[in-house]
């Protein structure tokens, strides 16, 4: 007969198991060409030289309750593209800081190595146009992942 500790072992193995391949968390996916890598982190900067101004570019984004949230915008100056709603954020910087706070179902970049595309977290700066082909497209969106494929490691 097994002892109490060996059947606790195995109810608390079974625990584990059954929580890595049935929980769910959001996380973000970063996909191109056939192939994706997942963020380690909750939140991400995307930047770009923006064509026509020719001025860098920066979008701010958030993982928040499984929702992908553009947060918040910053430029250099007022042209193509700028946002015509938001809040502007004081700041001293020599960017014009935009308040955004909308949800996106995704983020579809189109990538070029003029504008350098780049994706930036806290921890890492990822070329995407490098990634890439020139003008090929890189979808950014939130995914519920198993557990288990959290913790198997294909993150940046």
């Amino acid at each position: 007969m097994k002892n109490n500790g060996s059947m606790m072992m195995g109810s608390t193995l079974l625990a584990v198991l059954l929580i890595a391949l049935l929980i769910r968390v959001p996380a973000i996916k970063v996909a191109y060409n056939g192939e994706a890598f997942l963020l380690k982190e909750k939140e991400f900067e995307i930047g770009w030289i923006h064509s026509v101004e020719k001025e860098p570019w920066f979008e701010k984004y958030k993982l928040e309750k499984g929702n992908l949230i553009l947060t918040e915008t910053r430029f250099k100056t007022f042209g193509a593209g700028t946002p015509s709603s938001g809040q502007t954020i004081p700041s001293d910087d020599g960017y014009v800081h935009m308040q955004i706070n909308q949800k996106m179902e995704a983020v579809h970049l189109t990538v070029s190595k003029n504008v350098r595309t780049t994706l930036y977290t806290n921890d890492s700066t990822i070329p995407l146009h490098k990634l890439a082909g020139d003008h090929e497209t890189i979808m950014i969106d939130s995914k519920k992942i198993p557990v288990w494929q959290m913790l198997r490691g294909e993150w940046k």
